[in-house]
């Protein structure tokens, strides 16, 4: 390589070691106009791709909740957190990495249904555990709620059936209760 020549960071998904580098991470902040804006850009600023980003009111309607995925090495994840952490309006925040945590998808997709296909594709349907929810003369529209690799595998097996249209809400994700409690009790011996 030649001298002064840029090196751009190493962005693979995997370790060395084979581990994911992506993060779930969940902040709870003030339910405030551009707070979601500040959080992106500190994202846009470091050059880092947010992978799924889903915002919702809380229980509170003062607060939401962000849950965004993104990748990167652990030390980068720490340095964003402290960030999040310095900013005014966030009140908590979370990589979920850390804790047992459970994280579902929701998908919408709409395939072409002809007289033949037709019960082929609401078998599909029923092995995934997912539901037709509209029937036109053409179509069936499916809704599927599971992980990432449920509803990517889902897709593959809805696309010989020509897939017409297709929408997935970002992750969303929350600690599991008894596990993470059992980390806690640990932690404070």
């Amino acid at each position: 390589m030649a001298a002064g020549m840029y090196t751009p960071p190493n962005f693979n998904l995997l370790e060395e070691d084979g581990h994911s580098l992506r993060h779930t991470i969940s902040i709870l902040l003030d339910n405030e106009p551009g707070v979601l804006a500040r959080i992106a850009g500190l994202f846009s600023a470091r050059g880092f791709n947010i992978e799924s980003l889903c915002v919702a009111e809380t229980l509170d309607p003062t607060m939401s909740c962000i849950t965004l995925v993104t990748s990167g090495e652990d030390w980068i994840i720490e340095q964003i957190i402290k960030r999040f952490n310095n900013m005014i309006n966030v009140i908590k925040v979370t990589d979920l990495n850390e804790l047992t945590h459970v994280e579902r998808e929701m998908l919408l997709v709409r395939v072409e249904a002809t007289h033949e296909n037709r019960a082929e594709i609401l078998r599909s349907t029923d092995i995934f555990r997912a539901k037709v929810i509209d029937v036109g003369p053409k179509s069936y529209m499916l809704e599927l709620t599971g992980d990432k690799e449920k509803i990517s595998a889902f897709i593959e097996i809805l696309k010989p059936f020509r897939i017409k249209e297709i929408v997935r809400t970002g992750t969303v994700a929350l600690p599991r209760a008894k596990q993470n409690a059992k980390k806690d009790k640990g932690d404070k011996k």
